[in-house]
């Protein structure tokens, strides 16, 4: 079993980098966690007090179960993997059944930053981009996907996201085997990824 962590800013293109290694590999052979998943139950909360959590900082993630999960996967045993909604800012009551794979990718920001989980890593990916271009990306993302609106997404990038990213994730490029630069469409470095994933397997 091959444990891939890919990480980088909001809106750096882990999700692009992530695809094209995974419509590279056999469907059966492959899984993709994502640490979105792993936000921690806040069921305790009102939606109102939800909504102000500082979600890209590591304490928002439930990093104990995310490693257990790991674990388990490498111990060949099934996992369900949490569903989480940005509407509700809460895990909702379903899980997703995963099973062990040869290949398994886990993406997000805030995965280099748990040292348990960053051990489990075999090879530690760091996508690089524009901070502009990772703006653009993330106000796209969230209009459409997340329901939010322009005002409410430059507030957050300007209020959480932009200090997190210096003190949390841009540091984090220094645990990296691999960083990809996305501000164009890297394909020898996706091509390296995967040369490296063939060998290993």
């Amino acid at each position: 079993m091959l444990i891939i962590g890919i990480t980088g800013g909001t809106g750096s293109g882990k999700t692009t980098v992530v695809n094209q290694i995974v419509k590279h590999l056999p469907e059966e052979e492959v899984c993709v966690i994502s640490q979105d998943s792993y936000y921690k139950a806040t069921d305790n909360l009102s939606l109102e007090e939800r909504a102000k959590i500082n979600f890209d900082h590591p304490r928002a993630i439930d990093f104990d179960l995310i490693v257990q999960h790991l674990k388990k996967l490498k111990s060949n045993e099934t996992i369900a993997q949490p569903v989480y909604s940005f509407v509700t800012h809460n895990r909702t009551k379903d899980t997703v059944t995963t099973y062990p794979r040869k290949v398994i990718i886990v993406e997000g920001i805030l995965i280099f930053n748990n040292e348990e989980l960053r051990s489990l890593f075999d090879i530690k990916i760091f996508v690089h981009a524009d901070t502009d271009e990772r703006l653009i990306r993330r106000v796209r993302r969230d209009i459409t996907e997340r329901g939010r609106n322009v005002e409410e997404v430059l507030n957050r990038y300007q209020d959480t996201l932009k200090p997190m990213h210096r003190q949390f994730i841009e540091p984090t490029k220094n645990f990296a085997d691999i960083i990809i630069p996305n501000d164009r469409h890297n394909t020898v470095a996706i091509d390296i990824v995967r040369s490296v994933i063939n060998e290993r397997l």
